[in-house]
């Protein structure tokens, strides 16, 4: 019989906790809720409020939020025309309640994120753990830092994640057309619908993030044309690719070496690296019908090869870490050491420690080594889904509507 903890001691406080859940998380989100009212500026959601209305004056990319720190740089709006668009309806709000109504949300996205990723697991009915994952990813650092900067990414996550575990093809390629027009990243989801022979999904997703494209070149054409023509390969935009904070393959290469390498050729050998890696686990987890693991490893993958991933854009770690506590994974050395790599990441805020003292004392080689974190735990998550034994016969992963109900587990 599976467990969700470990033997022995570990398994009696995994218990006590789980008859907690529901007051451990009220307890988390109160005070998660304090903390963001008095501490956090949600800049990230200033430049979708504040940037969305200049789509309809036709100087979207002009625009820059200008912080309070002289020596914090100016924030642009980084996204394509159709983010704007749906941001419109926000930026009609007082400032107050658009925060409060984008803190709502994001928490919700959140909860569905942790739902979800428990029903492609097979074990949609156990809401005691479902609650103390919440509890716990309030507090790890790329949910807790998206949270206090309002960024977009949960609510992206939450909107690929929910269409897959709950939607038919049209829901399901909907929801990654939707997200992509927001945000290319979610682009890489077609792989997953390639690799589960998902055929009818990926040509809606396709076809939906062409149609956020017409509608969005429709309403603002020229800054359509801007974006995809003049900005999309300039990632200076966004920011330094060397940044402490970017946890792409480019950035932590361009932080090793010094500079930027772009896409030069040891970048392309890390590259095909991490995608053999990847291809392992697709294969092991395609054979025995794990669909949380085929999709969270085309999610990092993603994530690795944007040019600029920064760690609160990291969503993808907590769906990647239940696969790996509550799957077969945690029974094998690597899946452990997976495990381990991505709560000291994420609960020590390794990556914004390590810049700061970067900032500091300067980028020591311990400290560049140290901020491969997310690549080395995506790796060695890689590698457990890959070769982390199974019980049991393979079987192919089923397509949503040929799902059957998770069976009850225990708590």
């Amino acid at each position: 019989m599976l467990t969700t903890s470990p033997p022995g001691r570990l398994a009696a406080a995994w218990a006590v906790l789980q008859r907690r859940a529901g007051w451990l998380l009220a307890c988390s989100l109160a005070v998660h809720l304090v903390l963001t009212v008095l501490a956090t500026d949600m800049f990230d959601l200033k430049v979708y409020y504040q940037g969305a209305p200049h789509l309809l004056h036709g100087d979207l990319y002009d625009f820059q939020l200008v912080r309070a720190d002289p020596r914090a740089m100016a924030l642009p709006f980084t996204y394509p025309p159709f983010a704007a668009l749906l941001f419109l309806p926000l930026a009609a709000l007082p400032w107050t309640a658009a925060a409060t109504a984008w803190q709502l949300v994001s928490l919700a996205s959140l909860a569905l994120l942790v739902h979800c990723s428990f029903r492609l697991l097979g074990r949609g009915g156990r809401k005691r753990p479902a609650m103390l994952w919440l509890a716990l990813a309030l507090w790890l650092e790329p949910v807790k830092h998206g949270l206090d900067l309002g960024q977009i990414d949960l609510v992206l996550a939450a909107l690929v994640l929910a269409g897959i575990a709950y939607g038919r093809p049209l829901a399901a390629g909907a929801g990654v057309g939707v997200a992509a027009g927001v945000k290319l990243v979610p682009a890489i989801t077609g792989l997953y619908f390639l690799v589960t022979r998902q055929w009818r999904a990926a040509c809606w997703s396709a076809g939906v993030f062409f149609a956020t494209l017409g509608l969005a070149w429709a309403v603002a054409p020229a800054e359509s044309h801007r974006y995809w023509f003049e900005l999309l390969g300039d990632p200076s935009r966004i920011g330094q690719v060397a940044s402490y904070e970017n946890q792409s393959l480019r950035g932590a290469l361009a932080r090793t070496l010094g500079h930027d390498a772009g896409l030069s050729p040891l970048w392309l050998l890390l590259a095909v690296l991490f995608a053999a890696a990847a291809a392992l686990a697709l294969r092991t987890a395609a054979r025995h019908g794990e669909r949380l693991a085929l999709l969270v490893v085309t999610q990092l993958l993603g994530l690795l090869y944007s040019p600029i991933s920064w760690s609160h854009h990291w969503i993808w770690f907590l769906p990647a870490l239940i696969c790996l506590v509550h799957g077969p994974a945690r029974r094998a050395p690597l899946g452990r050491l997976a495990i381990g790599g991505w709560l000291m990441a994420t609960a020590g805020w390794l990556v914004p420690l390590t810049g700061h003292a970067a900032t500091r004392y300067g980028s020591h080689w311990y400290l560049v080594a140290l901020d491969w974190c997310y690549p080395v735990c995506t790796l060695l998550s890689f590698l457990a889904l890959a070769f982390a034994p199974r019980p049991g016969p393979a079987a192919p992963a089923p397509l949503p509507e040929q799902a059957a109900e998770p069976a009850p587990a225990l708590d």
